[in-house]
Formats: C-alpha cells, sequence, structure tokens
C-alpha cells in the first residue's frame, strides 16, 4: 500500500506528538499549512478538552490590515508577518514561552518563517 503526503504528514504528527504537551507555563504553538493559507494556534493540553487561547491565520482580520501586497498567506512573507502577529497577540496574554508543533511538516519554507516571525514578535520556544 503506497501512503499518501497527507498520511505521511499524519505519522509524523502522531510520533511528535506523543513527546509535546502544552502546559500552562508552556503552551503549545501548532501551525497548519494549506495552499493558500497559513494558520498558528496557541493550545493547552492539560485540561480536556484541549483549550485553544488563541488563533491567528491568514485570513483573519489583523493580517488583513498589516499585510503588504506582496505578503499573502501561501508565501514566506505571509508566513512570517502571520507568525509575528501570533507572538504579539500571545504576549499581550502573558505567554512568554512556548513548545513548538510543526504538525508533521518538514521544518522548511513558510513553517521555519512562521517560526522565525514568532520568535522575532517575542516567543521563546
Amino acid at each position: 500500500m503506497r501512503l499518501t503526503k497527507q498520511v505521511k504528514r499524519k505519522i509524523r504528527h502522531i510520533r511528535v506528538r506523543k513527546k509535546i504537551i502544552g502546559t500552562r507555563e508552556r503552551p503549545r504553538l501548532v501551525v497548519f499549512r494549506s495552499l493558500k493559507h497559513i494558520y498558528g494556534s496557541v493550545v493547552i493540553d492539560e485540561v480536556q478538552p484541549n483549550r485553544v487561547l488563541l488563533t491567528v491565520s491568514s485570513l483573519s482580520e489583523e493580517f488583513k490590515k498589516n499585510a503588504k501586497p506582496d505578503e499573502k498567506g501561501g508565501n514566506v512573507k505571509g508566513a512570517f508577518l502571520v507568525g509575528k502577529l501570533l507572538a504579539e497577540k500571545a504576549r499581550s496574554m502573558g505567554i512568554e514561552a512556548v513548545v513548538f508543533d510543526r504538525a508533521g511538516y518538514h521544518y522548511g519554507g513558510r513553517v521555519k518563517f512562521f517560526a522565525d516571525g514568532a520568535r522575532q514578535g517575542g516567543l521563546k520556544f
């Protein structure tokens, strides 16, 4: 049986999630990317069901207000801006340090630029 890219990503995500847990002190910063957009969420895994503290995406209003014409959700400039906006929003809520969950994606391209934007926004991984 041939495994598709999506199935392989899910397998990697499950393997990574066994080791990563978001606590109240260090919540989990999870990234999801589609072909046209990128999403980032800060999650606490200690409570059941898991609690999503905040979410920023390339579809959100704050992204649309701050984005330049060449910054879209499907490119690295847009991913960097989404990461930076998420970090600023998290810092305003009092979150300083997070655990980064790449959700089974390879650490490169938009995922890497999202993480760099979050770091530049003030979050510590």
